[in-house]
C-alpha cells in the first residue's frame, strides 16, 4: 500500500486485485424518476474486474480524503479507481503528483498554449492550482470510476 500525505489531500492507494472473479447479478432498467411496475426478472451479470477494470497491471484504488471534489460528486472516503495507462485528456479528473504533494483535481489545459495548466477543484472554496514549468507536476493517473458507499 502507497500513502500519500499532505496540504493538499490525503490518498491511500492500492495496487488492484484480480485473483478472483466476482459476478454479480445485474439489475436492468432502474428508473431515476417515477417507479415503473416490479419487474421480477435478472438477464445479465456485472464483474467488477472484467467490467470496469480495462489495464490490470496499471490500475489502482485511492480513498478520497477531503472535500475538494464534493460538487463533482467524488466525497470524502470515496474510493477512485485510478488507470495509470491512460493519457489524461483536458476535462478529466486525474491523480496529480505536484511538488512532493499529490491531489485528485480536474486538469485544464486551456493555458497550455500560455506557459501553464490549472487543476481545478470542484468546490468554490477552493483555489485553482496553477501549474508552470518551475513545478514539479506529473499526472499519476487518471480516475475511471469512483465507488460510493450510501450506508455508513
Amino acid at each position: 500500500m502507497l500513502i500519500f500525505a499532505n496540504s493538499m489531500a490525503k490518498i491511500h492507494i492500492l495496487p488492484s486485485e484480480f485473483s478472483n472473479e466476482l459476478s454479480l447479478q445485474f439489475a436492468p432498467g432502474i428508473k431515476a424518476g417515477f417507479p415503473s411496475p416490479a419487474q421480477d426478472y435478472r438477464h445479465d451479470t456485472l464483474d467488477f474486474n472484467r467490467d470496469f477494470i480495462r489495464h490490470p497491471e496499471a490500475t489502482f484504488y485511492g480513498r478520497v480524503d477531503g472535500d475538494s471534489m464534493m460538487d463533482a460528486g467524488i466525497n470524502d472516503g470515496d474510493i477512485a479507481v485510478i488507470d495509470r495507462s491512460l493519457e489524461a485528456n483536458d476535462g478529466d479528473v486525474i491523480v496529480a503528483y505536484v511538488n512532493e504533494e499529490f491531489t485528485i483535481k480536474f486538469l485544464d489545459l486551456s493555458h497550455k498554449d500560455e506557459g501553464y495548466i490549472e487543476l481545478r477543484p470542484a468546490n468554490k472554496h477552493y483555489y485553482s492550482i496553477k501549474i508552470d514549468v518551475t513545478d514539479e507536476f506529473e499526472v499519476w493517473g487518471v480516475v475511471v470510476w469512483t465507488i460510493k458507499n450510501w450506508k455508513k
